[in-house]
């Protein structure tokens, strides 16, 4: 069986990284790691940045990885000049806490339709059991003119 990727041709991981400067991704850490046939993969530090005042990664930062993974994901498998994906709902259950090292979460659509998009992330840490599991819907919109 052959698997056809959803993402648009030419999509490079060195194009995907230089978006993050100057946004949350990079004052998170996080960077991606693995463009898949079907799916994208990252890593962020758990660190200062990163953990809650007890030690433990934050929830919230588990999150922040989660939707940049399927949001990144969602815009490679779009027309960027004429639409636009963007989170509409995200749930997510923490699973394991994680004190040090890096978490690591790949993105896998679940569904890729013309107006919403549903993608699955699961998160692990360094040893490869996992902390968090999440699934965020996208929706797909036309880009609004400048002005």
């Amino acid at each position: 069986m052959t698997t056809t990727s959803p993402f648009r041709p030419g999509a490079t991981l060195d194009a995907i990284n230089a978006q993050g400067p100057g946004t949350l991704i990079e004052h998170l850490g996080i960077r991606m790691t693995d463009l898949g046939t079907d799916s994208l993969s990252g890593s962020m530090p758990v660190d200062h940045r990163t953990r809650q005042p007890y030690g433990l990664l934050h929830g919230g930062a588990s999150v922040a990885l989660a939707e940049t993974l399927g949001s990144v994901a969602a815009n490679l498998c779009i027309d960027n000049a004429t639409h636009i994906a963007v989170g509409l709902e995200i749930n997510a259950n923490h699973l394991r806490a994680a004190t040090h090292g890096h978490v690591h979460g790949t993105a896998t659509a679940v569904h890729i339709g013309r107006s919403t998009q549903v993608w699955d992330i699961r998160i692990h840490d360094d040893q490869g059991r996992p902390t968090c599991v999440s699934r965020l819907t996208m929706a797909v919109v036309p880009r609004r003119a400048a002005g």
